[in-house]
């Protein structure tokens, strides 16, 4: 277990576990429980936020000997072969189109298909990367996919879902997951780090989420490096700042001093202190705009114990609709 990378020893069993997904989990939980599970699924969002997971635990779900069942037991042969570190189910195959997305294998597997399940209620595929399929491939699906036997269901996970062609959407329920927000993250993150029995010094987690851009799988990563660096006395703040590239809140705390104060010397040595300490000038300068922006928010808002909210462009497909001063997504202005 020790050896396992931080994401797969915390990946989520079951949709209880799943964070930030709430739109997707209780409407899959709720057809679960009215046994009106499509036969086609289309798991969609950015990387690392749980589209891959959900399919396996959807799948779990589905062959549950008590199922289907919103919440799999976690004692039968097929939730065990499923579970976290299990040895997998012969009948639930999982294909990475990157690597298998041509006609050939398309052809392939729906001439697999038509076989039934060998132990389980149903025979799942999870087509993951679902976007490097071909046109040629998917249209060789496109029979299957829209006219399956009983025991088939079909999940694709992608992170560009409008190179899926239509054909294929229209027969699938098309389920977008999100970013994860920064608070619901960061909450995440602390309860890992206490499992891990590792202190983590005040400020580290907020580096962790802005790192990881609200994937889960990314800030997991991150945070597992800072634990396997970790010394007696935890994850330090100085460390953070230094592995992940972030400019220390003294040396913007001393510039922004110094712009009030009109002290330009004072502004040009903290600018020295950046350059002789092999900082990245443009990541200090991204940082600095970021701190002034923030500033800025707070002096035109009456004070307020609420979050500051602060609207991003909508053109920004991977920034959330809004943000927090206390844990912000972008590193730039």
């Amino acid at each position: 277990m020790s050896s396992l990378a931080l994401y797969r020893r915390y990946r989520p069993e079951s949709f209880a576990e799943v964070i930030g997904q709430e739109h997707v989990t209780d409407p899959l939980q709720q057809a679960l429980r009215n046994n009106r599970v499509n036969h086609a699924y289309l798991f969609s969002g950015p990387r690392g936020c749980g589209k891959t997971t959900s399919a396996r635990i959807l799948a779990r779900c589905l062959n549950c000997e008590k199922g289907p069942t919103p919440t799999p037991c976690g004692e039968c042969e097929s939730c065990r072969d499923l579970a976290r570190n299990g040895p997998g189910s012969i009948d639930v195959i999982e294909i990475d189109a990157a690597s298998h997305g041509g006609v050939d294998d398309a052809r392939d597997l729906r001439e697999k298909a038509f076989f039934g399940p060998a132990r389980s209620r149903y025979k799942i595929y999870i087509i993951d990367e679902a976007h490097m399929v071909t046109s040629a491939g998917f249209n060789a699906l496109l029979k299957v996919v829209e006219e399956p036997p009983e025991h088939l269901k079909f999940i694709f996970a992608t992170t560009e879902p409008e190179k899926v062609i239509g054909t294929i959407r229209s027969r699938t329920h098309h389920y977008p997951f999100r970013l994860v927000p920064p608070g619901t993250l960061r909450d995440y993150l602390a309860e890992v780090c206490r499992k891990e029995n590792i202190p983590v010094e005040e400020g580290v987690l907020p580096l962790v989420v802005r790192a990881g851009g609200g994937s889960v799988r990314d800030s997991m990563s991150v945070m597992d490096q800072l634990l396997a660096g970790a010394g007696e006395e935890g994850v330090t703040y100085a460390m953070a700042t230094s592995l992940l590239g972030y400019t220390d809140g003294s040396l913007l705390d001393s510039i922004v001093e110094a712009f009030a104060a009109g002290d330009g010397a004072g502004a040009f040595e903290v600018v020295d202190r950046v350059i002789e300490s092999g900082n990245d000038p443009r990541r200090f300068v991204a940082d600095l705009l970021e701190r002034l922006r923030d500033l800025l928010i707070l002096a035109a808002v009456p004070p307020s114990r609420t979050p500051i909210r602060v609207p991003r462009s909508s053109s920004d497909p991977c920034t959330p609709p809004s943000r927090t001063c206390a844990g912000s997504w972008a590193s730039g202005p």
